[in-house]
């Protein structure tokens, strides 16, 4: 892999725990990792010391000595680094969601549609063997036409750190929602071919995030409070698109019930379960031909990471007319319906994504 992906000189952008995850894959996957960039100075040593590049308070020096950057800054900050490296023409990798706002979203899409570089979103899940596997079944045909994903991220206690900018709604745009959902919606969207979107009806709750009694048993960084806490922990939602296909959606960091992260995959030839942490995976078919019966499958697949196998399509599309990963078009889709569904939350009542009218 050295010589396919080797010219390819690549930066991290934010080098918090999803930066250094991108490098060491980055480095398992020969591409020259030549620098990163934040604005923490104790980020900067860590990083430089564990990879042993330069590193940069200011992403413009960065930027001189790339041609292509994985950005994993907090969602506020997408919209700069990710406009800039665009203008310049870098291949650019942005993790997930697009930004914070739908009208930074917009203004990033706008500089993608401008320039060279090979820009995608990053929506990992797509990789998970599982739903490869699910992914090329539709395809051939085998489960009929996809009507319908029950979509499930739910977690019984996993607010992230309280205080830090996943629970402050200026940073990042909301929460769990925004955290969790924008993977689940890209990924029920993405197993039914990404219809148009109709309408959408939705509730966000905040239930546990603000309590002092919250029970903060396990979680990256430290709890340090409810003080900073303004987003939601958990969204119910329902997702209507063209052809009466449709998607219903349940995402918590907390609820007081078992976690769960099952999708439903229904199909008028046969439906699909998975488990998109664990990877397991069931297919169901029901026949009239000798005795009517039900047929249930468990179907065993390899353990992937999904993270390298995502950067490996990437790299893979630069150059290339490949579209392994999300494009900006997809992501914008997940943009505008976690959008609706904060306004549908807001309003009481259902809304077009995409239309401020609504």
């Amino acid at each position: 892999m050295t010589d396919e992906y080797g010219p390819v000189r690549t930066g991290i952008v934010g080098l918090g725990n999803i930066g250094r995850h991108h490098a060491d894959r980055l480095v398992d996957l020969d591409v020259p990792l030549v620098g990163g960039m934040d604005v923490a100075p104790e980020a900067r040593t860590r990083f430089a010391d564990r990879y042993g590049v330069d590193v940069y308070e200011n992403h413009h020096d960065l930027y001189d000595a790339v041609d292509a950057v994985v950005i994993t800054t907090p969602n506020k900050f997408h919209e700069e680094y990710a406009v800039d490296a665009l203008e310049r023409d870098l291949h650019v990798l942005l993790e997930k969601p697009v930004a914070h706002t739908l009208e930074s979203a917009e203004r990033i899409t706008d500089a993608a549609d401008d320039a060279a570089g090979t820009f995608r979103i990053g929506f990992n899940n797509r990789f998970l063997n599982a739903v490869r596997l699910v992914k090329n079944r539709i395809e051939r045909g085998e489960f009929g036409e996809i009507t319908h994903v029950e979509a499930n991220y739910v977690r019984r206690r996993g607010v992230p750190s309280r205080g830090s900018w996943f629970t402050r709604r200026e940073v990042s745009g909301g929460g769990a929602l925004i955290d969790l959902g924008v993977h689940a919606i890209d990924l029920s969207m993405f197993l039914l071919g990404y219809p148009d979107v109709t309408e959408v009806s939705g509730v966000t709750r905040s239930e546990f995030g603000a309590r002092e009694d919250y029970a903060y048993l396990e979680m990256w960084g430290p709890d340090n409070g409810p003080g900073a806490f303004d987003v939601d922990d958990s969204a119910s939602a329902f997702v209507r698109c063209a052809g009466d296909r449709t998607i219903s959606l349940e995402v918590a960091w907390a609820t007081n019930r078992p976690a769960t992260h099952e999708f439903v995959v229904r199909g008028t030839e046969a439906a699909a379960r998975f488990d998109l942490l664990e990877g397991d995976l069931e297919v169901y078919t029901a026949g009239a031909d000798g005795p009517d019966h039900m047929l249930d499958t468990t179907v065993e697949t390899r353990e992937n990471d999904t993270h390298a196998d995502e950067q490996a399509a990437f790299f893979d599309a630069i150059g290339s007319d490949r579209d392994a990963v999300a494009d900006i078009e997809d992501a914008m889709t997940v943009q505008r319906i976690i959008d609706g569904i904060y306004r549908s939350s807001e309003t009481g009542g259902t809304v077009t994504p995409g239309d401020p009218e609504t």
